[in-house]
């Protein structure tokens, strides 16, 4: 099942063709996306009958992101094995969790403005919760997942870092924009392997990351389990799951991001985004 956030409607997807949710439902199920996961369970058997006979055309430049309003967002750094090779640091005992500020999540297709001169990307499996989760076993994880979306988790190296000495990742990682995620939610069962998903980006069309979920250092189940065992997941969080290797800091010399550059960001069996670069945003008075 793949849904989308089209202008600003929930909707099913089929091939070419978009079901308004709320319509189609007759009422029984929310036009508001963000309201759809809080109704998961009751919304997922529904749809795995509804008619089509009343689908629209698809419109991909009027989607919006997938989960727009998630009242947590979490993101996990160096979970790719090669990206923790490429960095040179050593396997995290435990997963390095951090704050993804809801206020930084946009959808696909739009303009971000760069916030310095040290931004880089990092292309993500992003995984929407879909009901209530506290203190989840690993092996009962993905029975909480509404689905899987593609995201950037765009980041301000230097204020990533910062303090030097104590850095605090949260901040650096949730300008505005920094939490893209889109173009549609995939259920988990529409994968063949859903713990193998391949991934990856292009920057101004030449690729610079390709691998796949099978190389995460602490997979989705593990992740949820951890979260979970602390936090209380709510329906529509987001987990911004880790990125492979391929970033720019890791470059020689380094690479960032620019005014104009475009990067493309795809997982097999979801699709792709594309989001363009701006400028810094002028400060208000």
């Amino acid at each position: 099942m793949k849904i989308a956030n089209q202008n600003n409607r929930a909707v099913l997807i089929s091939g070419d063709q978009a079901l308004d949710i709320e319509q189609a439902s007759s009422g029984r199920f929310p036009a508001d996306i963000a309201a759809l996961f809080h109704v998961w369970q009751e919304f997922s058997e529904w749809a795995q009958s509804a008619s089509f006979a009343s689908a629209g055309d698809l419109r991909q430049d009027q989607f919006g992101a997938p989960s727009p309003t998630p009242l947590q967002g979490f993101g996990i750094g160096v979970n790719y094995a090669k990206h923790v090779a490429e960095a040179g640091w050593p396997v995290p005992e435990y997963p390095l969790v951090f704050p993804k500020f809801p206020t930084s999540v946009t959808g696909p297709g739009t303009t971000i403005a760069l916030s310095g001169p040290r931004v880089d990307w990092e292309v993500e499996a992003v995984i929407v919760i879909g009901r209530e989760a506290h203190k989840v076993s690993a092996d009962d994880a993905w029975d909480y997942v509404a689905g899987v979306t593609i995201g950037q988790d765009f980041s301000d190296r230097d204020v990533q870092q910062r303090p030097e000495s104590h850095p605090q990742f949260g901040l650096g990682k949730s300008f505005p924009g920094y939490s893209a995620i889109g173009p549609v939610l995939v259920t988990p069962d529409e994968f063949d392997d859903r713990n193998n998903i391949a991934l990856g980006s292009l920057l101004n069309g030449k690729e610079v990351q390709n691998s796949s979920t099978s190389d995460l250092i602490f997979p989705v189940g593990q992740l949820i389990e951890y979260i979970s065992g602390i936090v209380t997941l709510t329906p529509g969080d987001l987990i911004f799951t880790g990125t492979p290797s391929g970033v720019g800091t890791a470059w020689n010399p380094p690479r960032f991001l620019r005014e104009g550059d475009v990067i493309e960001s795809w997982i097999t069996g979801i699709g792709q985004m594309s989001h363009t670069f701006a400028g810094p945003e002028p400060a208000h008075a």
